[in-house]
């Protein structure tokens, strides 16, 4: 018996077409070799990183020139200005060398005690920065909690309103009459001039705080029912922060502001009448010793409440 084995015919482009799917595996095998054996640009990478640390480091030698050079700038202007009004043949202010020559004299030993009315820069400094910090404490002990009640109750709010207007504007120095009168003393008479300057901002940036907490958050204490206890240490505090930290820098702006110039009429300790004696002595160069020292001190104060006011945020507010 003969047995016939029938094939379908194929087209000439059906016959291409399987032998190059045939060959299409042996050709991406080879493919990939040639790839393998090819040398890969190895030192491409690390020049790209080499020249993006070099800028990086010329980018902040940039940047550390421009934070120290513009301040340099401004005190060797004001250090110019002082060195050409004190050439003038009728001007009795001393250089800035012979100032800086008494400087290095006084801070050699800025603790020495002669006497209740003679003592050194460092204890005037002290003892103002404990004026400053009863007065400012006891203001804001005072007015923190009042601007929260003020701010939360409206009918507080308007019975407060015009008092703190009409207040509010008065010169420190007027209080201090006031202070001696009912105090019959000049240390407590300074205090309670601090007390009633400070205590205004911190009165009227807790209250603006409180008012402007979204009425969203005081909805959903309303729902959930909460005391008012809660209210305040679980939602205004925390939105209230920024606000009353702000009032907290004014005041002790303030607070230093005015207790040179209530020293100065009170007498005793302190850099405010350590100006004023010195004045008494015609010693211009401890006057302006005494300048230098009260802005840095303040400068210090500043920076150390706006370090403390970025460092709080609404996460790390503990409840």
């Amino acid at each position: 018996m003969v047995s016939a084995v029938f094939h379908s015919p194929l087209s000439p482009q059906a016959e291409a077409l399987a032998i190059k799917r045939e060959a299409s595996p042996a050709l991406s095998t080879a493919s990939k070799a040639q790839n393998a054996m090819k040398p890969q640009p190895m030192d491409a990478p690390q020049t790209k990183t080499a020249e993006s640390t070099r800028n990086a480091a010329s980018w902040d030698w940039r940047g550390a020139v421009m934070a120290v050079l513009p301040p340099l700038m401004g005190l060797g202007l004001l250090v110019g200005i002082w060195a050409l009004v004190s050439l003038g043949t009728a001007s009795s202010i001393p250089s800035p060398l012979e100032t800086a020559k008494q400087a290095i004299t006084i801070f050699s030993d800025p603790f020495y005690r002669k006497g209740p009315n003679d003592q050194g820069v460092g204890w005037n400094v002290l003892m103002s920065l404990e004026r400053v910090a009863m007065g400012f404490g006891l203001a804001a002990a005072v007015g923190i909690p009042l601007g929260f009640v003020i701010g939360r109750f409206d009918f507080l709010g308007r019975m407060f309103n015009p008092l703190i207007s009409l207040l509010r504007p008065v010169s420190p120095l007027a209080w201090l009459p006031i202070g001696l009168l009912v105090f019959k003393g000049a240390n407590p008479a300074a205090i309670w001039t601090i007390f009633i300057c400070s205590i205004w901002p911190m009165v009227i940036n807790t209250a603006v705080g409180v008012q402007r907490v979204p009425q969203d958050y005081m909805n959903v204490a309303r729902v959930l029912n909460l005391s008012e206890w809660k209210i305040v240490t679980k939602i205004l505090f925390p939105a209230v922060l920024p606000y009353m930290l702000t009032g907290v820098r004014l005041a002790v702006g303030t607070a230093w502001l005015v207790i040179v110039a209530a020293e100065m009429l009170t007498g005793g300790v302190g850099i405010g009448f350590w100006v004023w004696d010195e004045w008494n002595n015609l010693n211009v160069k401890n006057i302006i010793i005494a300048i230098f020292v009260i802005g840095i001190v303040g400068l210090v104060l500043e920076y150390l409440l706006i370090k403390i006011a970025t460092a709080f945020t609404f996460e790390e507010v503990k409840s």
